[in-house]
């Protein structure tokens, strides 16, 4: 009988295949690979604009909401063509959904951006 990992072997593989699924998400997924950009240059103008502390936790919420969003988007899409490879009228209602999820997320990280920034425009 194999001896079983113990909790922390576990979490350190846990925290392994999270980090490896974030470098393939960045490497292989167009749509992550413009919103990491987008963060990187919201992150730039974060410092540029001396953002508060709670700026700062709001923008950086908003960017993983997105992220984290589309990554799920992403594993359910690629379920979605492993199970039924044929277009099919319900698959495609259930990617619609799920990019949709993404448009609401990114519609409130573009309003909170607009909160933070404008007035630091003006």
């Amino acid at each position: 009988m194999a001896k079983k990992d113990n909790f922390l072997i576990n979490r350190l593989k846990s925290i392994t295949y999270a980090f490896k699924g974030a470098i393939l998400l960045l490497k292989t997924e167009a749509s992550i690979q413009i919103q990491f950009v987008i963060a990187i240059l919201i992150t730039i103008a974060g410092f540029y604009f001396d953002i508060s502390t709670t700026e700062w936790i709001l923008q950086t919420f908003a960017i993983g909401l997105v992220m984290s969003i589309e990554g799920l988007n992403t594993a359910l899409e690629a379920m979605s063509d492993f199970i039924h490879p044929e277009r099919h009228k319900k698959i495609g209602f259930i990617k619609d959904i799920a990019a949709g999820a993404v448009f609401i997320a990114s519609v409130a990280a573009v309003i909170v951006g607009c909160i933070i920034y404008f007035p630091k425009l003006s």
